[in-house]
């Protein structure tokens, strides 16, 4: 069984490119650095669902937080910041 597991495993890795060919030390796979000159936009697992209020309340932290998960790096002011948000993440009805 933990053979079909491991072989379903490596199936699945190697067609989403999620982690290397090489077995580690405990059998099992580990991870594919990132290449160094990744830039761009990414997709996180699950879209933010954050209201209007709630962008307008957080932190600049938390901000910058969310925005880098997007591959988003604004070196504006902390309402510049929630304004980007606000219009890259509510649907026009929401704000």
């Amino acid at each position: 069984m933990a053979e079909l597991m491991r072989g379903l495993l490596h199936s699945a890795c190697h067609v989403l490119g999620g982690y290397n060919k090489d077995v580690a030390d405990d059998g099992g796979y580990r991870a594919a650095a990132a290449p160094a000159a990744e830039t761009g936009f990414r997709m996180p697992l699950h879209y933010p669902r954050y209201s209007k209020r709630d962008y307008e309340a957080m932190e600049e932290w938390r901000l910058d937080l969310l925005l880098s998960q997007y591959g988003i790096r604004l070196a504006g002011t902390v309402d510049e910041k929630r304004a980007y948000a606000i219009g890259a993440f509510l649907w026009p009805d929401q704000y």
